[in-house]
């Protein structure tokens, strides 16, 4: 597969491909990294293993939504900068629609009803995990020394659960695979060919920087820059996904006084049960501030402020990526930090994923299926949600 069949494409194509993502991926960011490689790697073939992984541990390196930056980097790669557009919009209203109604839908239901729902989506979550680690393990560790690599990565995040601890192992990993003179690898051979020169790049990095330093100075005396601010200043400075943001944003909007308590509480709550990107709980917290500024106009405001520096960043690095990785030593740096996202994929899925949701015999059963449907019979995501939810709501009837 060459270039110019990997990287053709049209912004509607990605917008309808991450529509159907938007309205399923449930799971929260770690789940979406399944769900975007079944899909774009498996069995769209958009891209390659390698720039799939690629792209996933440069989004890792960066702060932001890591699962969104990797969208957006998918859907800038396949169609530009409407891909790019396409991408983010199709992957993330809806979830911002659903985080808003099913906020107002949860407590007319049933408790029994919900709570199998919501753990049906848990389930689906472990399975789709689980089969992108079996998949990547398979394609990304082929030697002894990687395989040892993954293995480090995933025993550091085992017994160290302190911030930043994934950014500190995907150096680590990639001094040590060039230290250690980690075999390049002919599969690497797949570079990320940018839309952005680096030119452009320099741009974002300065549009990044301008943003940031401007809502601070502004931030005084404008309830609107305010709100934009404290948002952005969320999604610039977190490292580490979805679930690191929250504390940003409870200081943000919570000790401010922009949003009460309750509504954050709720708001979380809800973001757990829905698909898509958790960041679009900006949405939400935007829509309920207090003062003159929320519905709609908040919800825009903070949603686009929360997600504009990561794509920025993501933007700024993808060309001068692709020039540092034609070397031999950054050949060995990535196939370092390759073997070390797989261990951070399988850290994830014992811990938060299995240990929070894998309750009984019959839950590991209905996720083993699950797998079983994705890496043997090669079935579609949406069958392992559907038989997940079924089985999930059965097993919730009977109890």
């Amino acid at each position: 597969m060459n270039d110019s069949e990997i990287y053709r494409g049209n912004a509607l194509e990605v917008f309808a491909t991450f529509l159907r993502l938007g309205l399923t991926s449930f799971g929260g960011p770690i789940a979406h990294i399944g769900y975007f490689r079944k899909e774009f790697v498996e069995r769209k073939q958009w891209l390659s293993e390698s720039v799939f992984s690629q792209l996933f541990a440069l989004c890792q390196l960066l702060p932001g939504p890591t699962s969104s930056q990797l969208g957006f980097s998918i859907g800038l790669l396949r169609a530009g900068w409407l891909g790019a557009l396409g991408a983010f919009v199709a992957f993330t209203l809806p979830s911002v629609a659903l985080l808003l109604g099913f906020s107002q839908l949860v407590p007319t239901l049933d408790s029994q009803v919900s709570d199998g729902l919501i753990h049906g989506l848990k389930l689906v979550a472990v399975a789709v995990v689980a089969d992108a680690v079996v998949g990547m393990a398979r394609n990304l560790c082929r030697e002894m020394k990687t395989r040892l690599l993954a293995s480090a990565a995933a025993v550091c995040l085992f017994f160290l659960d302190v911030s930043g601890v994934q950014f500190a192992v995907l150096v680590g990993g990639a001094l040590v695979a060039l230290l250690w003179r980690v075999k390049p690898s002919d599969y690497l051979g797949d570079q990320i060919v940018s839309p952005i020169s680096w030119r452009m790049g320099i741009y974002c990095l300065g549009l990044y920087l301008c943003f940031f330093i401007l809502l601070i100075n502004l931030s005084d005396n404008n309830a609107r820059f305010a709100i934009a601010n404290a948002f952005y200043q969320s999604g610039a400075l977190v490292f580490g996904g979805g679930h690191v943001v929250l504390p940003l944003l409870e200081e943000s909007v919570v000790a401010t006084g922009l949003i009460n308590s309750e509504d954050f509480l709720a708001g979380y709550g809800a973001a757990q049960a829905v698909p898509g990107p958790l960041f679009s709980f900006a949405a939400y917290l935007g829509s309920n501030l207090e003062g003159e500024i929320s519905g709609m106009g908040g919800a825009s405001i903070a949603l686009a402020a929360i997600f504009a520096p990561g794509f920025l960043l993501v933007s700024a690095c993808l060309p001068f990526w692709q020039r540092v990785a034609t070397s031999p030593i950054a050949n060995r740096v990535v196939v370092g930090i390759n073997a070390v996202v797989v261990g951070i994929l399988a850290a994830a899925l014992y811990d938060p994923l299995y240990v929070s949701v894998i309750k009984s015999p019959v839950d590991f059963v209905i996720v083993g299926c699950g797998v079983l449907m994705l890496r043997t019979l090669q079935l579609s995501p949406l069958v392992v949600v559907f038989w997940c939810l079924s089985m999930s709501h059965f097993m919730s009837s009977i109890s």
